[in-house]
């Protein structure tokens, strides 16, 4: 045996290092907030960067990529998606489609996704138990492309609230309830608990009424205190984090207090919200895109009389927040709310946010830094810099000019592979 050992020893190290990948960026950004820095060479190895060089440098060897006439930038992030369904106002789905399809239908959405530049993205609160953890861990072992995924699994709901289910004779109610709706803080901390049992590695929650579901009750907040409270602290002591999905003023107000980690959408955020926010540390998930797809579905006729109601009440306010937001200092996350609209659309959030008053480069830092920060894994994404996983992405043109120019991505690298 000791000199089988020796022998794979000496194999091993006469064995020729396997050669690096060099991308040759015409126009780099390797940090969102401080701009372009011209041409430069980044060398990946084993799925991260190693070295950022500026200027061209051309290897003797190994697999170029030649982006000499591209800006190169890191993967973008989106912090709100469903990959597992597609925009639809069929909520009657629920009772006929089995779990596994929904695994089919995030395979297609994932591939649109990360082809469209965006290397990292949070599944929140899709309608399968496991069909999205089913996705993440298929692309992480390399069987499915796609992005890294931070999966929620089913969100956390009051009894009848969004994301509960709604619209069935009670009996059906009954069947279809996923089993992660909740009563009491006590009753919110089992829940967490069970999702990370589950396999979650983010918790969300439904702190408001929805737009899209079929509880008809407004937009204003669904959890007591106590309970958002109860769900947060638990949530921290097994190192999760929280998002929770909320419209009403008072319901994102409640989020902040309670500790809340991302609140998404915020629609109806007053002064008093935001400063709860900004107090907290809550960071701001816009989900603006999601609004241009229920204003198609709508007009498509998409809808039941219950939604279309909320829809009305809804539109008017929508991206309102954003400018108080940035004026005060919240910190504002890059999300879309993918699945109400189209996959692989996810771009057009950038120009929706800079109509809404953000500047183009606050946008790509709410991509990229914010997003990684929002998520714990500044150190692993949102820069291009030596140690940080190779999800990179290059593009015609220069995104601080034209934000737009993110919406036709040409080439992407996720985790250090080439998309193709």
């Amino acid at each position: 045996m000791k000199k089988f050992a020796i022998l794979a020893a000496l194999m091993a190290s006469a064995a020729p290092a396997q050669a690096a990948d060099v991308i040759l960026a015409g126009n780099l950004i390797a940090d969102a907030s401080k701009g372009s820095m011209g041409p430069a060479t980044i060398t990946v190895e084993n799925g991260r960067i190693v070295s950022v060089e500026a200027g061209i440098n051309r290897p003797a060897s190994g697999t170029v990529y030649d982006l000499s006439d591209k800006t190169v930038m890191a993967g973008l992030i989106d912090m709100h998606v469903h990959l597992t369904g597609d925009p639809s106002g069929d909520y009657w789905r629920a009772a006929v489609q089995p779990d596994e399809w929904s695994a089919i239908v995030g395979v297609k959405n994932a591939a649109l996704t990360v082809k469209a530049g965006f290397t990292t993205v949070r599944d929140l609160g899709p309608r399968s138990k496991m069909g999205a953890f089913a996705l993440r861990d298929g692309i992480a072992q390399g069987y499915v492309i796609g992005p890294r995924i931070v999966a929620s699994g089913p969100s956390i709901a009051i009894v009848g609230g969004h994301g509960d289910t709604n619209g069935f004779r009670p009996e059906i109610n009954e069947l279809l309830d996923d089993g992660f709706n909740c009563t009491g803080a006590v009753e919110c901390a089992e829940k967490v608990r069970l999702a990370s049992q589950n396999g979650s590695d983010v918790i969300k929650i439904t702190a408001t009424g929805g737009v899209l579901s079929q509880q008809g009750r407004g937009l204003e907040a669904h959890f007591t205190r106590d309970e958002m409270k109860s769900i947060a602290e638990t949530a921290h002591t097994l190192g999760l984090k929280v998002a929770a999905h909320a419209h009403g003023a008072r319901g994102v107000q409640d989020a902040a207090e309670a500790g809340i980690d991302t609140i998404d959408h915020c629609t109806y955020a007053d002064d008093a919200a935001l400063r709860a926010m900004k107090a907290n540390g809550s960071y701001f998930v816009p989900t603006l895109a999601a609004f241009e797809g229920v204003r198609e579905g709508m007009a498509q006729g998409r809808y039941t009389p219950v939604v279309n109601a909320k829809i009305r009440e809804v539109m008017s306010q929508v991206g309102k927040p954003i400018k108080p937001a940035v004026d005060m200092g919240v910190k504002i996350a890059f999300g879309t709310d993918a699945g109400v609209f189209p996959h692989g659309q996810n771009a057009m959030e950038f120009r929706l946010m800079v109509a809404a008053g953000m500047t183009p480069g606050q946008t790509l830092e709410s991509a990229t830094l914010v997003a990684a920060e929002a998520l714990g894994l500044q150190n692993e994404i949102g820069k291009i810099a030596p140690g940080y996983s190779a999800d990179i992405i290059a593009f015609d043109g220069d995104p601080y000019a034209d934000v737009t120019v993110l919406e036709s991505v040409d080439w992407v690298m996720a985790r250090g592979k080439a998309v193709e």
